[in-house]
């Protein structure tokens, strides 16, 4: 298999308070995340997923154990620029990543400060608002524009920098459920169309669903790891760490519990009511 992208190796950390140093907050988390894939990180607050989604471009460094980025160490001062320009990070709120008056002055940021030519940015900038939908709004204001627009310029912005990874860190915590589905919508196209390896924190069941592969974080730890058909059959793994699954897995695990024989690997709403028309189609013939 080809190197990773980024790895983890024994990754430790704790938070250094003015009392001294804080409980642990990742405690020894190994990670292969292989280029191209489109790979979520799920957990509860304060299961360590966005602390770990810093150390991924270097914003945290470890207190123990590696993390190398295409690798390079990302603890290497030397290599922070290049760790940078190959993992790009989104946050939850877009308002802290925007710094311009005009959309595209914004998507221009980044590029401008890695010394890229004025013509080359030109073209970055345009195909990068076409690769979010948001071409159209290049002359807007940022501050005009809704929750969902915003977050899809602050992706853009990464996206100019054409990095070859993208963190994103609970991309959709602030946004309604119109926005949270362009973002998400988003971030598949960039991965299946451009090859952008996507790294997705969240705490969303439906947004976990739809990646490649599903990591699960509780307490500093990786306790799952596979693909969402896999970590979400596990209904009562995922209750032990206080995660739910969503309402299709759950649908199904209680009918296998009244002793109904259903997959429970059925995620999307096509693959349930498959599933349930399979149910009552066997009823019938038995009747």
């Amino acid at each position: 298999m080809d190197k990773p992208i980024i790895k983890t190796e024994d990754l430790r950390f704790s938070y250094t308070t003015a009392e001294g140093v804080s409980p642990v907050v990742l405690d020894g988390v190994d990670l292969d995340i292989q280029e191209g894939t489109f790979v979520a990180v799920l957990g509860h607050n304060g299961s360590g997923k966005s602390t770990l989604a810093k150390h991924m471009n270097a914003i945290l460094l470890p207190s123990g154990g590696k993390v190398y980025v295409d690798g390079m160490d990302t603890a290497d001062e030397a290599r922070l620029l290049d760790v940078r320009r190959t993992v790009g990070m989104v946050f939850q709120n877009p308002d802290n990543q925007i710094v311009a008056n005009v959309v595209e002055e914004d998507v221009a940021f980044a590029p401008e400060n890695l010394g890229v030519p004025p013509e080359e940015i030109r073209r970055r900038v345009d195909d990068a608002l076409k690769a979010v939908g948001m071409y159209e709004f290049r002359e807007h204001a940022p501050h005009l524009l809704s929750g969902g627009q915003k977050q899809r310029i602050a992706i853009a912005g990464v996206i100019a920098m054409q990095p070859r990874c993208i963190v994103l860190d609970e991309p959709t915590a602030m946004l309604d459920p119109i926005g949270r589905a362009d973002v998400v919508r988003t971030i598949k196209q960039l991965n299946r169309e451009r090859g952008v390896t996507v790294v997705l924190i969240t705490h969303h069941m439906d947004e976990a669903a739809q990646a490649d592969r599903l990591v699960v974080m509780a307490k500093g730890k990786v306790v799952a790891d596979g693909s969402p058909k896999q970590v979400f059959s596990d209904v009562e793994g995922l209750r032990s760490v206080g995660l739910t699954v969503p309402y299709t897995t759950q649908l199904l695990w209680e009918l296998r519990q009244a002793g109904y024989d259903v997959p429970l690997d059925a995620l999307s709403d096509e693959e349930c009511a498959a599933a349930l028309f399979d149910l009552l189609k066997q009823h019938q013939q038995a009747g």
